[in-house]
């Protein structure tokens, strides 16, 4: 039985020592899918914080187009106000029959704003700067005509001023509003990285958790072998020390048999040896 349970014994070690290294592996790989989450966390985080700072420049610059823009079209505005002034008095004072100037300067605004904004054929292109150079011939034609009036003149080379300044103004909404449709196509990239990042991130925190947990496994396992290995080491001792005491008593016992027999013969008077003597002494009969 003693043989048997240190058998068992030796069996116990080695499943200790199984569950000890799987808990290490596990343990390992758990700190690296930590690090690699924790390296992805402050990525994802980079890229929101960067995101958030390509918001703020766009909405900068939308707030600045949306400013240039009211200055614009108060410059527009005005110019549309002495343009419809002009019309009145060539109207009143029978001008050329066609177009106002204030619809032939929408005209031309509206058509030099599509030949710079949208993708025409070579032919179309052609076409729309032809209309372009008519509408502007009839514009000059009229202006011409009603210039002659030096309050209309001055109408006409303050309007003109305030189309100058408003298509100035223009040029400078079409750069800006370029930059911040520029910096919102970079923020939507940055949140794109962002959640991949964080995708990746949650990714690596799900393998952290059941390597965890499958360390902890192995570590209730070896605590359990450790418990089992201190039980043994309890029995073992048991029968170990019995054993030694039932050893001893057998050896006393066969000691004092033929402690007894040199008794006897030591009672009868034969001579005894030195070991003989001995015996004696250490069973107690002399």
């Amino acid at each position: 039985m003693l043989n048997e349970l240190i058998d068992k014994r030796k069996g116990t070690i080695d499943g200790s020592e199984d569950h000890k290294n799987k808990r290490n592996e596990f343990n390992a790989q758990a700190s690296q899918f930590a690090r690699e989450r924790n390296t992805l966390n402050n990525q994802t985080r980079e890229f929101v914080e960067e995101a958030q700072k390509h918001k703020e420049l766009r909405d900068q610059f939308n707030k600045e187009v949306q400013d240039l823009k009211d200055q614009r079209n108060e410059l527009n505005e005005k110019a549309n106000v002495l343009f419809a002034d002009i019309d009145s008095f060539k109207k009143d004072h029978g001008g050329i029959k066609s177009r106002g100037i204030k619809e032939l300067h929408k005209q031309i605004e509206h058509m030099e704003f599509r030949q710079q904004t949208e993708v025409f054929t070579t032919e179309k292109e052609r076409e729309l700067i032809e209309k372009i150079k008519l509408l502007k011939e009839q514009l000059r034609d009229q202006e011409a005509e009603i210039e002659q009036n030096k309050e209309v003149k001055e109408k006409i080379t303050l309007a003109k001023e305030y189309r100058r300044q408003a298509s100035e103004i223009h040029e400078r909404v079409t750069v800006l509003a370029e930059d911040a449709q520029k910096h919102h196509d970079l923020m939507v990239e940055c949140y794109r990285k962002a959640d991949a990042s964080r995708e990746q991130a949650d990714a690596s925190h799900k393998q952290f958790v059941e390597a965890q947990e499958a360390a902890d496994n192995e570590h209730k396992l070896f605590i359990s072998c450790q418990k089992e290995l201190r039980d043994y080491d309890k029995v073992i001792g048991g029968l170990r020390k019995k054993t030694k005491k039932t050893k001893n008593t057998k050896e006393q016992k066969e000691v004092r048999k033929e402690a007894e027999q040199v008794f006897s013969m030591f009672k009868a008077g034969e001579k005894l040896t030195t070991e003989d003597l001995l015996l004696l002494q250490r069973s107690k009969l002399v």
